[in-house]
C-alpha cells in the first residue's frame, strides 16, 4: 500500500505541475491576479505530495519491502541503518525522486520568499519551474518508477553498490543535487525575463541569491564527491578529469560567470543579454549532466544508469528545455535595451574579463569531454581525452585569471586606476615572491613551475586580505576607527574576500599534493618497513573481521618518525557476498594538512599483501580551500541587500503592462 501511495503522489504532482505550468502564464498574460495567484498554492502542493512519494520510498527501504523492484535490487536487510536510508537515492530511480523533490522545494521556496517579486514575472517563473518539473514527473513514471512491485517478494535483496555503503552518499548527491537543481531557479528567471522582454538592475538583485545558494551547494557538492573518491576509492586521487566529474565542473563554472555578470548587471544595469545567457546556459549543463550520467553513453564509476531509452527520454527533455530557451534567447534577446557604459580598465572591465577567462575554460573542458563522444557516435572510433590534455589547456586560462582576481575589488566601477590597484597589491606581489624563493630554498626536486605556483596561490591569498585592509584603512587610521569601518562594511564585501581567500588556499593544496606527492607501490609482508618521506610504516599483519553485511581483512601498520610512534593505520579489503564484489578501504593519517594514505590490494600466497603508500602534502587544503569559498557565498547571502531583494513593487504598478 505504501509503495501505491507514492506512486499516486507522484501522478498528483505531476498534475498540479501541468496546471501550475498553464493556469498561472495565462493569467500573467491576461494580468489576472486571481490566475497568478494559482501558482503560489500549487507549487506549495506539489511539494507536499512529492514529499509524500519520497518519504514512501524511504519507509519501504526502511522496512526492507522486497517486493519492490527498486529496493530488491538496491538493499538488504543486513545493511546498516544509514545505507538503507542514503540508499534511497543510490540509484537510478531514487536519486530521480530526489531531484524532483529538491526541484519543488526551489519551486516552493520561490513561491514563499518572492512575494516582492512583480505579480507577473513571479508567474512566469513558477510557470517555467513546473513545466520543468512536470517533464521529469513524466520521465519517472514513464520509465524509471521506483515503485514498481515484483509479482513475488524474495526473502532477501542484492544490497547497494558496495562503494556507494559510505557516508559520503548521504552527502555528495544531495548537495550536488541542490546546485545542479538550484541553477534552475535562474534558468526560469531568465526564461520568463525573456517572455516579458524585460530585464533591469531588479531582476539581477532577484536572480543572484538563488544562483549563489545553488553555487555554494555545487562547490559543496563537488568537494565531497572529490574527498568521497579520494578515500573510498583507494586510488589515492581526488580528481581523475572523469567526464561525469567534468559534467559537474562546467554547471559550476557558468554558475561563478554568472554570478560575477550578475554584479556588473545590478550595479551598472549592463552585460544584460551576457547575463541571461549564462542563467540558461548554468542549467542546460546540469541537465547536459543528467544526460552523460544516465544515458549510458559513458561507463564511469559516477554513472547510475545505461538504458538507452532512459537516454533517448533525457535527450528530449534536453532538446525542449535548452533549444526552446535558446531560440526564446535568439529571438528577445536583441530587443532588450543595453545598460550602461564603462572603460575597459575598470570594475565591471575587469569581471568582463574573469567572465572571458572563465567561459573559454568552460569551452575546453566542454569539447574535451564531448568530442570523443561525438567522435564515436559519427565514426565508431575510440579516442580518449585525459588529465593531460586538460591539464594543458585548462590549466594554462587559470594563470590570467588567477593573477586578475585581486585587481577586480580595488578597481572602480566606470573607470578605475590600474596602476594604483598595482601599488596598492604590491604587498601581494611581495608575498608571492617570497613564498616562491622559500620553496626553492626548502624543496629540493619536483616541477621546476611548482614554486611559481605556491607563490600565485599566495598572491591571491593575500591580495584577498588587501581589499579587507584598504576598505578599512588599516595601518592608516587608529585601531578603533579601521574596526568602526569593518563593522560598517556590507557582508558582501567580506564575503568576497573570503572567497578569494579560499580559492588561493585550494590552490595552494592542489600544488603540494600534485607535486610534491610521494608514492611506494609494493608488496609487504609481516614485520617489513618502508620509508615513505620521513616517515617509517612497519607492517604488522593482517587480521579477520565480520561486518554486518561483509567480511573485511584489516591490516595494521605503525607509522613511526624519527623512531617514535607518531600513530597507526589500518586499511582494509571488504567482501560483500550479496553483490560478490569486493571494496578497498584506504586509512588516512593526518600530520598538519598533509596526510599518509595506505590502500591495500589483493594479497599473495607467501603472507605479503600489495600496499599502496603515499604521502600527499597540504592535500587538506584543497578541501578546507573549498570550504573557505562556501563560507565567504553563505557571507554574502547574508548581506542585507540580498536578503530583502529589490524593493517591493505597489500592488498598481505589478499589474501594469512591461515597458
Amino acid at each position: 500500500m505504501i509503495a501505491e501511495i507514492g506512486h499516486y503522489a507522484l501522478v498528483l504532482a505531476l498534475a498540479l505541475a501541468l496546471i501550475q505550468g498553464s493556469v498561472p502564464v495565462v493569467g500573467a498574460r491576461l494580468r489576472d491576479p486571481a490566475l497568478m495567484g494559482v501558482a503560489d498554492i500549487a507549487a506549495f502542493a506539489q511539494f507536499a505530495f512529492v514529499a509524500v512519494a519520497f518519504a514512501a520510498l524511504t519507509v519501504l527501504y526502511v522496512s526492507s519491502d522486497f517486493s519492490v523492484v527498486n529496493v530488491f535490487e538496491n538493499s538488504h536487510s543486513a545493511k546498516p541503518l544509514i545505507y538503507k536510508i542514503t540508499g534511497v537515492w543510490g540509484n537510478h530511480e531514487g536519486s530521480m525522486l530526489l531531484w524532483v523533490l529538491i526541484l519543488s522545494v526551489f519551486g516552493a521556496l520561490v513561491a514563499f520568499f518572492g512575494s516582492n517579486l512583480p505579480a507577473t514575472l513571479r508567474a512566469n517563473v513558477l510557470g517555467v519551474q513546473s513545466w520543468i518539473a512536470a517533464a521529469f514527473y513524466l520521465f519517472i513514471l514513464a520509465t524509471s518508477n521506483p515503485f514498481a512491485r515484483l509479482p513475488q517478494a524474495p526473502f532477501e535483496g542484492r544490497d547497494l553498490n558496495p562503494i556507494l555503503q559510505d557516508v559520503g552518499l548521504a552527502v555528495h548527491p544531495p548537495l550536488l543535487y541542490l546546485g545542479y537543481v538550484g541553477f534552475s531557479i535562474s534558468f526560469s528567471f531568465a526564461v520568463a525575463a525573456l517572455i516579458e522582454g524585460k530585464i533591469d538592475a531588479a531582476w539581477a538583485r532577484w536572480v543572484r541569491p538563488w544562483t549563489l545558494a545553488a553555487w555554494m551547494f555545487l562547490t559543496l557538492g563537488i568537494a565531497m564527491g572529490s574527498y568521497w573518491a579520494y578515500y573510498e576509492l583507494g586510488w589515492g586521487g581526488w580528481w581523475f578529469w572523469d567526464p561525469v566529474e567534468n559534467a559537474s565542473l562546467m554547471p559550476w563554472i557558468a554558475g561563478t560567470a554568472l554570478l560575477h555578470s550578475a554584479v556588473v548587471m545590478e550595479k551598472r544595469n549592463a552585460l544584460k543579454v551576457w547575463t541571461v545567457l549564462l542563467s540558461i546556459l548554468a542549467f542546460s549543463l546540469s541537465l547536459l549532466g543528467t544526460f552523460l550520467v544516465r544515458s549510458g553513453v559513458l561507463t564511469s564509476v559516477h554513472t547510475f544508469a545505461t538504458d538507452p531509452t532512459r537516454g533517448v527520454f533525457i535527450l528530449a527533455i534536453l532538446v525542449l528545455f535548452i533549444g526552446g530557451s535558446l531560440a526564446l534567447y535568439a529571438w528577445r534577446a536583441p530587443l532588450l535595451k543595453q545598460g550602461g557604459i564603462f572603460a575597459p580598465i575598470s570594475r565591471e572591465g575587469a569581471l568582463v574579463f574573469n567572465n572571458l577567462l572563465l567561459t573559454t575554460a568552460l569551452a575546453t573542458v566542454f569539447v574535451g569531454t564531448l568530442y570523443p563522444l561525438a567522435l564515436e557516435s559519427l565514426t565508431g572510433e575510440k579516442i580518449s581525452v585525459g588529465a593531460p590534455f586538460f591539464n594543458a589547456t585548462f590549466g594554462p586560462l587559470f594563470v590570467p585569471l588567477l593573477l586578475a582576481v585581486p585587481f577586480g575589488p580595488l578597481l572602480a566601477w566606470k573607470r578605475g586606476d590600474l596602476l594604483g590597484a598595482a601599488q596598492r597589491l604590491m604587498v601581494a606581489f611581495a608575498a608571492g615572491l617570497v613564498a616562491i624563493a622559500v620553496t626553492f630554498a626548502i624543496i629540493r626536486g619536483g616541477p621546476v613551475l611548482a614554486p611559481f605556483a605556491i607563490g600565485l596561490a599566495v598572491y591571491v591569498m593575500v591580495g584577498a586580505l588587501v581589499d579587507l585592509v584598504e576598505r578599512i584603512q588599516l595601518f592608516r587610521q587608529p585601531v578603533g576607527i579601521s574596526l568602526r569601518r569593518a563593522r560598517g562594511l556590507p557582508r558582501s564585501v567580506f564575503g568576497t574576500a573570503l572567497a578569494h581567500f579560499g580559492l588561493g588556499v585550494s590552490l595552494l593544496g592542489i600544488i603540494g599534493e600534485s607535486s610534491y606527492n610521494a608514492e611506494q607501490i609494493l608488496a609487504m609482508k609481516p614485520g617489513q618497513t618502508v620509508s615513505v618521506r620521513d616517515y617509517d610504516v612497519t607492517f604488522d599483519g593482517v587480521v579477520s573481521r565480520q561486518g554486518p553485511n561483509y567480511r573485511e581483512l584489516v591490516a595494521k601498520f605503525v607509522v613511526r618518525q624519527d623512531g617514535e610512534i607518531v600513530g597507526t593505520l589500518d586499511p582494509s579489503k571488504r567482501s560483500f557476498t550479496a553483490r560478490g564484489m569486493a571494496t578497498s578501504e584506504a586509512a588516512l593519517l593526518t600530520r598538519g594538512f598533509s596526510q599518509l594514505y595506505i590502500s591495500l590490494g589483493d594479497p599473495g600466497t607467501d603472507g605479503a599483501i600489495a600496499v599502496r603508500l603515499y604521502h600527499k602534502p597540504l592535500v587538506l587544503l584543497i578541501w578546507i580551500g573549498t570550504l573557505i569559498m562556501v563560507l565567504g557565498g553563505a557571507l554574502s547571502l547574508s548581506d542585507r541587500r540580498l536578503r530583502v531583494g529589490a524593493p517591493k513593487p505597489a500592488k498598481k504598478s505589478a499589474l501594469q503592462p512591461a515597458e
